[in-house]
């Protein structure tokens, strides 16, 4: 049996990220992955680093975690720092086609004002044009987050496990949680390879993070889906910001060699119990025709790979982040259903915090688990 001080529940970005920030904090963390460090979403994901049309209440968090990205050098060191591949102030636009659509933009931006946020703007077909000059002419306008960019998601999940490691942090890898039990001892974390008790757990376990609760008694959605992407073969450089659509399937970025990587959630094929994830051919080509549509030049693109990853999805697709409503002692870190890559950086930061604070800088009221039935099912809303 190993004592220690916590265990974190999952080896993706949010887990490796809350290892870091305890062990900074002084604690010895060993983090339980039953597969390997980044396998689903952490880093199988577009790598977006996007502010751009978030739910309103991840807003403050979002910017807060976009300040951690502009300062990752002072987390993870200059070398891992530069190994995440983060590009940031290149901007990310949502992409208006219709009027409907420009209408949108133009109430969204108005909403924002009102909550006191100013970093999304309508842009017209003109400045469309200028950020990108290769949009097609049906394209009017959008939003716009210039401040937003993209990171390298595999990498950057494995520079946070270095960095966590490097300040004592332990990381186990095929090592699968089917036991959780609180004792007057603390808890015991019973894996299929070995044993482990700490004073503290904190569950950052995806789409699987559910069955952590369900082994105390805490009911939370089981829904979860697989986001799927594909890479084209090289091209020559024709667009810097990452792009979306406002209401058509469409996300891509080029990277520094030149691919184009395109997601925008096209849902693949989930098999929770299998640990696997498979693209489908006929909801790609949708994915693949709104960007030829948008995009002329990539016409001349070769779609050279697929892949998808599992993630839990919320039913009101904001994350659970906060204390156990049934267990002392325990965290919940996940359903980020599809956007947390960008909040990663600031999770485990929050989560340290809460831990050994008591308390938060960012308001997290709004991601608590207490908005879920003992069930699991979400509570109705109170208007």
């Amino acid at each position: 049996m190993t004592r220690t001080d916590v265990i974190v529940i999952g080896g993706g970005l949010h887990g490796c990220c809350t290892a870091l920030h305890l062990a900074r904090r002084g604690l010895r963390p060993i983090v339980l992955e039953k597969n390997t460090v980044g396998r689903h979403a952490s880093g199988v994901n577009a790598g977006g680093v996007r502010q751009l049309m978030r739910h309103t209440a991840e807003i403050p968090l979002s910017m807060a975690a976009m300040a951690a990205w502009e300062t990752l050098a002072e987390t993870l060191g200059p070398e891992l720092a530069a190994n995440c591949g983060f590009v940031g102030g290149v901007g990310q636009i949502g992409i208006a086609q219709s009027a409907q659509e420009m209408d949108w933009c133009h109430e969204r931006v108005a909403e924002m004002h009102a909550l006191g946020y100013d970093f999304e703007e309508v842009i017209d077909q003109e400045e469309l044009r200028r950020l990108v000059p290769s949009v097609a002419d049906i394209c009017r306008g959008g939003l716009v987050s210039r401040r937003d960019g993209h990171a390298n998601p595999f990498r950057t999940t494995q520079s946070f496990r270095r960095r966590a490691e490097q300040l004592g942090a332990r990381i186990l890898e095929r090592t699968r949680v089917i036991g959780l039990e609180q004792g007057d001892g603390g808890w015991t974390v019973t894996t299929d390879n070995g044993v482990f008790r700490a004073d503290i757990v904190v569950n950052c376990g995806g789409a699987w993070a559910w069955q952590a609760g369900a082994m105390v008694g805490e009911g939370f959605p089981k829904s979860h889906f697989a986001s799927t992407l594909m890479v084209t073969s090289r091209m020559p450089h024709f667009i810097d910001p990452v792009v979306i659509g406002i209401d058509r399937v469409l996300s891509f970025k080029q990277t520094e060699a030149g691919t184009v990587v395109i997601g925008g959630g096209i849902l693949g094929d989930p098999d929770l119990d299998e640990e696997t994830a498979e693209t489908v051919a006929d909801r790609m080509m949708e994915s693949a025709e709104t960007v030829y549509e948008f995009f002329p030049i990539l016409r001349k693109a070769t779609i050279v790979r697929t892949w998808a990853g599992l993630e839990a999805l919320m039913p009101d697709i904001i994350p659970v982040i906060g204390p156990s409503r049934v267990a002392r002692g325990l965290w919940h870190a996940f359903g980020f259903s599809g956007h947390g890559f960008q909040l990663g950086p600031i999770v485990g930061s929050v989560l340290a915090d809460l831990i050994l604070d008591g308390e938060s800088p960012i308001p997290l009221d709004a991601f608590s688990p207490s908005r879920f039935t003992a069930e699991g099912k979400l509570k109705p809303q109170a208007h």
